[in-house]
């Protein structure tokens, strides 16, 4: 046991200390975050940068000043010939738009918009849209219906999901169950193969540069592999602890920031309302966003998800990395190993697969609670579920057999892993694994 305990000492403080662990530790939340402000910023900047201007030959008749301008088009009257208009849209640079409104388009319900190139989504959308409001209000007008009685009658229910458990009744939160569970999937399909690869990769290092064989002189190759696992495993639980620490810290300055930003506006606001000056309406929907966003992420029990996702990262990169170790043992190169990671990968990449259907779509079906207990596809599975609330016994039981799964291939592995570590110039296949399994001794 002590053996062990210095391999796992040596593995863990020889990774801790480099300067790439720090780096990627201390940067990775902060790349994050950039990542994600950086996408806003974009986004807001697309918006503001979209602006076009649209010509408008309308040939029906009907909708004569009835299209209103936008913050991002601009709709203007054009003459009647349409071939100038078309040359005078390839003369222009800017973003311009002719739009042709045939004479019968209540009836065939089809206009052209013609640019020099194609127009976006989003102004096509907002040219559709605007179109169709005018005929729905001719429509209503020809039909006798009153259209601001119409539009004044769009009940809105709020529905306010409840989960009840033995200690009474606590609100959920569907979307940010299933964001959550989607992202978590990811992390640990990610992290298990870097971490896997990580243990793999230095028993191939080590084994080609012959340091392994003055290694085993000392220790057991039992002693050697469960070292190697168990300190990479505390490496990436400590970084994962860090970045969850750092990520909150600064998830919490810029919620900080972003309240105290519309605190001060809606202060000037009060002053203004005040001093009775005119206020000009102002676009909350950001801060409603992120109201919204912050009160169903109140909704999720995190102090449980971590607690979950820390027990099923480090127990099923255990289980994984045995598997993994006994490959890197039985090659002499990365090349040798694909014939061995597909059948590995393969209950990993069937999960991850069905996660992103199956298991968000019916956390509590067959299907999600099969794959849940299963010690190969658990890790994925049962993530994916406990933002949706799964019972306590379930959650036991799938850590006891992931448990279980563990021992079972750390024996397996270990058994040809004391064979595969000192095997040179023999390129091994699965028959030569069942052989170094069998091996007495």
């Amino acid at each position: 046991m002590n053996k062990i305990l210095l391999i796992i000492k040596r593995e863990y403080l020889s990774r801790v200390k480099k300067k790439s662990f720090l780096l990627v530790t201390f940067l990775v939340p902060l790349f994050l975050i950039g990542i994600y402000a950086l996408t806003i910023y974009l986004t807001a900047k697309s918006f503001e940068s979209n602006q076009a201007t649209v010509y408008v030959i309308d040939q029906s008749g009907l909708f004569e000043g009835k299209l209103a301008n936008t913050n991002n088009i601009t709709f203007r009257d054009a003459s009647g010939d349409i071939p100038a208009e078309k040359e005078h849209i390839l003369d222009e640079e800017e973003k311009t738009f002719l739009l042709i409104v045939p004479s019968d388009i209540a009836a065939s319900s089809h206009a052209e918009l013609y640019a020099k190139e194609t127009a976006s989504l989003a102004i096509q959308n907002e040219v559709s849209r605007q179109l169709e409001q005018v005929l729905r209000d001719i429509a209503f007008a020809n039909a006798g219906i009153d259209r601001a009685t119409v539009e004044s009658i769009s009940p809105e229910v709020n529905l306010s999901a409840k989960e009840i458990t033995a200690d009474g009744e606590k609100d959920s939160s569907a979307g940010a169950a299933m964001g959550i569970a989607m992202s978590l999937s990811v992390l640990v399909y990610i992290c298990l193969f870097l971490y896997g690869a990580q243990v793999m990769r230095g028993i191939i290092e080590e084994k080609n540069s012959r340091i392994v064989e003055v290694i085993i002189s000392s220790v057991k190759p039992f002693q050697l592999m469960m070292g190697k696992i168990i300190g990479i495993g505390l490496v990436g639980l400590t970084q994962f602890i860090l970045w969850i620490v750092l990520s909150s810290a600064l998830m919490g300055v810029a919620s900080a920031g972003i309240t105290d930003g519309q605190g001060v506006k809606a202060q000037i606001e009060n002053q203004q309302i005040a001093s009775g000056d005119e206020v000009q309406p102002v676009a909350t929907s950001q801060g409603g966003i992120f109201s919204k966003a912050k009160q169903e992420l109140g909704k999720v029990d995190f102090p449980t998800i971590i607690i979950t996702f820390l027990l099923y990262f480090f127990g099923g990169y255990l289980l994984y990395s045995a598997l993994f170790a006994a490959v890197g043992s039985a090659v002499d190169s990365e090349t040798e190993t694909q014939q061995f990671m597909f059948p590995i990968t393969i209950p990993l990449l069937f999960t991850y697969i069905l996660s992103f259907g199956v298991l968000v779509n019916d956390p509590h079906g067959p299907l999600a609670f099969w794959l849940s207990m299963i010690p190969f596809t658990s890790p994925i599975a049962m993530l994916v579920r406990i933002p949706f609330g799964v019972p306590m016994w379930q959650l036991a039981l799938s850590l006891a057999l992931l448990v279980g799964g563990f021992v079972f291939t750390t024996w397996v592995a270990g058994r040809i892993y004391r064979v595969g570590i000192l095997m040179y110039g023999k390129k091994a296949s699965y028959k030569e694994l069942v052989k170094w399994f069998r091996y007495k001794g």
